[in-house]
């Protein structure tokens, strides 16, 4: 063989080049932003020209959680769970005003941002957030999985 032939790099740069194409995401919507998503994924938008097409609803199967609506302190152990139950490396995306800091919501029952349960890598602004916003959510992730940017 011809010393061209050869690539040298380390697994686990090969296993992140293949991770940043095939994020799989587990969407746990509970207000008006789930309705965004389910548009960022259709047609239109075309969520697959990011990897992230393969919507799965396990969290055993997911590595991407996308957190959509309101939280309240209810649901906190649920979404506390789902976290726990993903497999390492796992990525979290607070989408919409709700999910990041309440939202208007600002009483006894609803969390303040879900920061306050789970580690968030990325917040998505809005009320509700556009699809674009998702897409550049998931960009970061992917240039974060690669090292270019920290997430």
């Amino acid at each position: 063989m011809a010393p061209g032939n050869f690539i040298t790099t380390k697994i686990e740069d090969v296993l992140n080049w293949a991770r940043k194409y095939s994020l799989w995401p587990m969407p746990f919507g509970t207000a008006c932003c789930a309705i965004e998503f389910m548009g960022a994924v259709s047609s239109r938008y075309d969520i697959s020209r990011f990897g992230a097409e393969l919507v799965r609803f396990s969290p055993r199967q997911a590595d991407l959680l996308l957190v959509m609506g309101t939280i309240s302190y209810k649901q906190a152990p649920i979404l506390k769970r789902i976290y726990e139950q993903m497999g390492d490396p796992k990525w979290v995306v607070a989408y919409g005003a709700c999910a990041t800091c309440g939202g208007f919501y600002d009483n006894y029952h609803t969390i303040q941002g879900i920061d306050e349960i789970i580690p968030v890598d990325i917040y998505v602004p809005g009320c509700p957030p556009r699809p674009e916003q998702l897409f550049d959510a998931i960009v970061k992730i992917q240039k974060g999985i690669l090292g270019r940017e920290k997430i």
